[in-house]
């Protein structure tokens, strides 16, 4: 099992100057990988809120050997091209270290879509996230690209430079029990299922995906625990990532400098 901070960019952690410095001592001390929440804003009492994409960037420059990635980000409301773009940037800029983490999102959290004027609708935006996923993988190729879909058009163009592996890896989040994410997983290189209470809950996801892949080769599971729980369990049951996880609410940065510095759980 590899094990991975994962942070939001609220209040003491929206300095991305600070996130760089962190993902560098997380580096030295043994963690694996580095996640970003990909928010605009939150609910109180979090004020501060900064850009994952541009935090990333600044990480990819103080790290050698981490994996990063927006953990996840609703890409729904991304322009696909230009998401294209930004990560293969991003991916080179790593030395090819980026791993996409995709989910559709939801408005309860931060009322981020409503107040915006996005689509709120969640069968329209699995719809663009699909077509989204389409344009990126064509994209990474470095051939042509000619899609016409019902959200997003793209007329013959050609993307390079590609990804320094060729593609960057798409890990897909989904909640437990539903099963259009883990059918979407089964055609990109990871799962994320969110808010797991019990690795109880991995076991039928995991069985699902071997069953459609007929293997779990080169494939990741991640999963997200608090700091104290034990990742033993979740491991036997098919996970593959630990990522740490926080209260946003009271989150502290003195507090993740400790779990930094006690490096990942073995």
């Amino acid at each position: 099992m590899k094990y991975a901070i994962w942070l939001p960019l609220f209040d003491e952690l929206s300095d991305p100057r600070e996130v760089a410095h962190l993902a560098a001592a997380a580096e030295e001390a043994g963690w694996d990988g580095f996640f970003l929440w990909d928010q605009l804003w939150w609910r109180e009492p979090v004020r501060l809120v900064s850009d994952p994409w541009i935090a990333m960037s600044a990480m990819a420059m103080t790290t050698e050997r981490l994996r990063i990635g927006p953990m996840v980000s609703p890409i729904a409301r991304r322009r696909p091209t230009k998401l294209l773009r930004e990560t293969t940037t991003l991916d080179r800029l790593s030395g090819g270290r980026l791993t996409l983490g995709v989910g559709l999102g939801s408005d309860r959290f931060a009322q981020e879509y409503s107040k915006t004027g996005e689509e709120v609708n969640d069968r329209v935006r699995a719809e663009r996230m699909d077509e989204t996923l389409d344009i990126l993988t064509a994209g990474w190729t470095g051939e042509p690209v000619k899609y016409r879909g019902k959200h997003h058009l793209v007329d013959d163009v050609q993307f390079l430079p590609r990804p320094v592996a060729g593609r960057v890896p798409v890990w897909i989040a989904g909640f437990p029990g539903n099963t259009k994410p883990i059918r979407r997983a089964t055609r990109y290189d990871g799962l994320f299922p969110v808010n797991l209470t019990s690795p109880d809950q991995l076991a039928e996801p995991a069985a699902v995906l071997r069953e459609l892949r007929g293997n779990l080769d080169n494939f990741d599971i991640a999963v997200a625990l608090e700091p104290d729980d034990d990742p033993r369990p979740y491991a036997d049951a098919g996970a593959t990532w630990c990522l740490m996880d926080v209260d946003p609410t009271t989150l502290r940065l003195d507090d993740v400098r400790a779990v930094i510095a006690a490096g990942p759980s073995q």
